[in-house]
C-alpha cells in the first residue's frame, strides 16, 4: 500500500492548494517563499497552528472558498508569477510583501523579511525598490514602509529579530550587530553571538527550549565562558521573555553597566574581523559565493 500523506505536510499542502489555482495567479506568502527555498517557512504559526495557503489570484476572479486556503484578488503585473519546479508561485518580493502586510505585528513583518532574507531570496534595497515601484498604496504598505529602516539581513533564527527589536525599543541603546563574528586580539575565532554591540562590549543569545539541555547547552556554556574571558558581557533572552521583554532588558542592562565598568585593558576583543575573513552578512555577499564557498562559508549557520 502507498504512504499515507501527512495533511500537515507544509510541500503537499502547497501542491494541493497550487490545483485550486485558476488560468492565472500564484501561491504566495509563506508558503511562495517555501517553495522558492525559504527554509523557514513551514506554515505552522506561533501557537502551532496550521496557516492557511496564500493563492493569489489578481482580479477579475470569482472568489472560492476552500479548507485551508486564503485568496487575494489585488491586481497583479503580468512579471509577478513564475513556474517554480512545477507549481506557479509570486516571486519573493512580493510573497514577502504580502507576508509583511498581512503580519500581526510589525514584529512578525520584520520576522517574515528576515527569514527570507536568510536564503538570500530578497534584500532590503530590492524590497525598498519594489515598494516603491509596484506596492503603492495597497493595503498595508505603510507597515513595510515602516519596517524598513529596521530590517536586517544576517538574521539566523526568528528570534534574533524579536530580540534585537527589544533592544532598541526603548531607543536607549545602541543598534546590536547579529551575527557579527568575534575574534580575541590574535586573530583567533572566538564564536557568532546573535547580538552584539562592539563598542560596549555586550552581547545577546537567544535561549529557547532546544537550549535547556544536552549538547547545545554544553556548546552554549563554553561559548560565553570564551566570551567572559575576553571581557564581553552577556544578556540572555528566554522563551518566557517574549510576551513581556522587561527581563530582558533589565538583564541587558545589567550587562552593560558591567560592561562600563570594566578597565581599557580587560577588553580582549577585536573591533572588527580580520582582513582575511570573508564576510557573509549580507544578501549581496552571499549571492556572490560560488556553490564551493557557500558549502565552506554558510553551514554553520544552520548549527548556530
Amino acid at each position: 500500500m502507498p504512504a499515507a500523506v501527512d495533511p500537515g505536510d507544509p510541500d503537499q499542502r502547497i501542491v494541493e492548494a497550487a490545483a485550486q489555482l485558476p488560468g492565472r495567479g500564484g501561491v504566495t506568502g509563506w508558503a511562495g517563499l517555501r517553495w522558492m527555498g525559504g527554509s523557514w517557512f513551514d506554515g505552522v504559526d506561533r501557537h502551532g497552528t496550521l496557516a492557511p495557503v496564500p493563492l493569489a489570484v489578481g482580479s477579475g476572479h470569482r472568489r472560492r472558498v476552500h479548507p485551508g486556503l486564503v485568496v487575494s484578488q489585488e491586481v497583479l503585473d503580468l512579471t509577478t508569477v513564475v513556474r517554480h519546479e512545477g507549481v506557479r508561485v509570486t516571486v519573493p518580493l512580493w510573497s514577502v510583501a504580502y507576508e509583511m502586510r498581512k503580519a500581526t505585528s510589525d514584529t512578525a513583518a520584520v520576522v517574515a523579511f528576515e527569514m527570507a532574507a536568510y536564503d538570500d531570496l530578497v534584500s532590503i534595497e530590492e524590497l525598498t525598490r519594489f515598494t516603491d515601484s509596484s506596492l503603492w498604496l495597497r493595503w498595508g504598505v505603510e507597515r513595510v514602509r515602516r519596517v524598513l529602516p529596521v530590517l536586517e539581513e544576517n538574521s539566523w533564527s526568528p528570534m534574533e529579530p524579536v530580540m534585537r527589536l527589544a533592544w532598541t525599543l526603548e531607543e536607549v541603546r545602541p543598534r546590536p550587530l547579529a551575527n557579527w563574528p568575534v575574534f580575541d586580539l590574535n586573530g583567533r575565532f572566538v564564536g557568532t553571538p546573535d547580538l552584539i554591540d562592539p563598542v560596549a562590549g555586550v552581547y545577546g543569545m537567544y535561549d529557547g527550549g532546544l537550549h535547556l539541555a544536552g549538547e547545545v547547552r554544553h556548546r552554549d556554556v563554553t561559548k560565553e565562558a570564551a566570551y567572559r574571558r575576553l571581557g564581553l558581557e552577556g544578556a540572555v533572552m528566554m522563551a518566557g521573555d517574549l510576551a513581556d521583554h522587561s527581563p530582558f532588558l533589565a538583564r541587558l542592562d545589567q550587562a552593560y553597566a558591567r560592561a562600563g565598568r570594566r578597565r581599557a585593558d580587560d577588553r580582549l576583543w577585536m573591533a572588527g574581523p580580520p582582513r582575511w575573513w570573508v564576510p557573509t552578512s549580507t544578501v549581496a555577499q552571499r549571492r556572490a559565493l560560488s556553490d564551493d564557498e557557500r558549502s565552506r562559508y554558510l553551514t554553520y549557520r544552520h548549527a548556530a
